[in-house]
């Protein structure tokens, strides 16, 4: 029975009437498998992260993560369906047009079209603008210096989990250059949306939000309507709002944990506006406000409780497929002697941060998962710290100082345009052609 969040649960219910061919057999009122509520239940949780009980005994937490594990995108979705008429490339170029020159320009726009941009643009009252965009020029330091380092260790944590990988599974978009262009598209949405204005009506940020959005939903209506491996009594929603949490929100996870760790239980101003910018982001990405605290302990309760209600479970075949597949991509452009060194130079970096940030360390852990460190990884980033850490603090104090922050703006953004040129150009888009039962 919904007590806590009815607002919540009203609208993952309104998706059985929006598209009942697509969810009206689904029961949005049964707990699915992947939901591990009952002590002693295996979770993704782990031990040495934080304790599951009191998770479990909180009966507005459990109804917040079960209500969301059920909902998709009541706005994305139905723009999502229409590709079954218009096919994926016109849908695709509609709503690129729509987001850079408006719904307007597109002729016989559908109405799925028309609310999905009012939708995105009809910002929230407890947005702050002025806190979002210092927020993205912070971001911004990190985008061009540390990112293009840890971006695939991150994307391959959320590989780990059977229940939340089998969306990315069935797509088959994780093998060969396909796995390279994931990674890369995940990289480059995180960069462009920190360029200055980019999260603006008609910003590039704001274009690439609804194009993973986009994205995800197609991936949600393929797999219910395509894969025949996809079973809502067992997994739920494919792509639900609470796996897209974690992504989103990662960097305000860890910002938070710092802020405990320093004894604090209030951020600071700067990071104020650091979650303004995610959290303004993710709610382009479709989350809703439920799953986007604004305290240090609210980000971290809801990240632990998603993990706590998540039903433990590592197939070799879905995840350790994805995992391989993943690492061994190469995202270079090129194949110049630079490109193949810096290739295996942040490969490195994303193995160490895998294992250091979900494993706490453990190699054995992440070898069982399918990620190795060696002797070569270990001397890439000796030989290459000193300078890569070493230039991150530096910008770092230097955009602390008044004077010469105007100039650390100038060359951020350089840069993340350069590392943006890296990754090529986005297309978030899945194709059902290679859809596959495997996993």
């Amino acid at each position: 029975m919904t007590t806590h969040y009815p607002t919540l649960a009203r609208r993952v219910r309104s998706q059985r009437e929006l598209q009942p061919d697509l969810y009206g057999d689904m029961d949005f009122d049964k707990q699915p498998y992947r939901l591990a509520t009952q002590p002693g239940v295996p979770s993704a949780l782990p031990r040495w992260v934080a304790d599951r009980e009191p998770i479990l005994a909180d009966e507005r937490t459990i109804e917040l993560i079960s209500t969301a594990t059920m909902l998709g995108d009541t706005v994305a979705d139905p723009l999502a369906a229409l590709t079954a008429g218009h096919g994926v490339t016109e849908l695709i170029a509609m709503v690129r047009l729509a987001c850079r020159e408006g719904v307007d320009a597109v002729l016989g726009a559908p109405p799925e079209l028309v609310s999905f941009i009012e939708a995105m643009a009809a910002t929230p009252d407890w947005v702050d603008a002025e806190l979002v965009r210092e927020g993205a020029r912070q971001a911004r330091i990190d985008a061009a210096l540390l990112a293009p380092f840890v971006t695939r260790g991150a994307f391959i944590a959320t590989f780990t989990n059977t229940y939340a990988a089998l969306p990315m599974a069935l797509t088959g978009a994780l093998s060969g250059r396909r796995a390279a262009r994931r990674v890369n598209e995940t990289a480059s949405f995180f960069a462009v949306t920190t360029l200055p204005g980019a999260l603006d009506r008609h910003g590039p940020g704001f274009e690439a939000a609804a194009m993973v959005r986009l994205m995800h939903s197609m991936v949600r209506y393929n797999a219910l309507r395509r894969s025949g491996r996809w079973d809502p009594d067992i997994y739920g929603m494919p792509v639900p709002q609470v796996d897209q949490m974690p992504a989103g929100m990662i960097n305000l996870y860890l910002l938070a944990v710092r802020a405990r760790r320093q004894g604090r239980t209030e951020f600071t101003d700067e990071e104020r506006a650091l979650v303004e910018f995610g959290r303004y982001r993710c709610f382009l990405l479709g989350l809703p406000e439920e799953l986007l605290p604004t305290t240090a302990a609210g980000i971290i309760h809801v990240f632990h409780a998603r993990a706590a209600l998540l039903r433990d479970g590592f197939d070799d075949a879905t995840c350790g497929e994805l995992i391989r597949s993943t690492m061994d991509a190469y995202l270079r452009p090129g194949r110049t002697p630079f490109d193949r060194i810096a290739d295996a130079v942040e490969k490195s970096y994303s193995r160490a941060g895998f294992i250091l940030a979900f494993c706490n360390g453990n190699r054995d852990s992440a070898r069982a998962m399918g990620v190795t460190i060696g002797p070569g990884d270990i001397a890439r980033i000796a030989a290459t710290a000193p300078f890569l850490i070493g230039r991150l603090l530096a910008v770092h104090g230097a955009d602390r100082i008044p004077g010469l922050r105007w100039a650390v703006d100038r060359y951020t953004t350089a840069l993340v345009e350069r590392r943006l040129i890296t990754y090529g150009r986005a297309e978030y888009v899945t194709d059902a052609r290679h859809y596959t039962p495997a996993g």
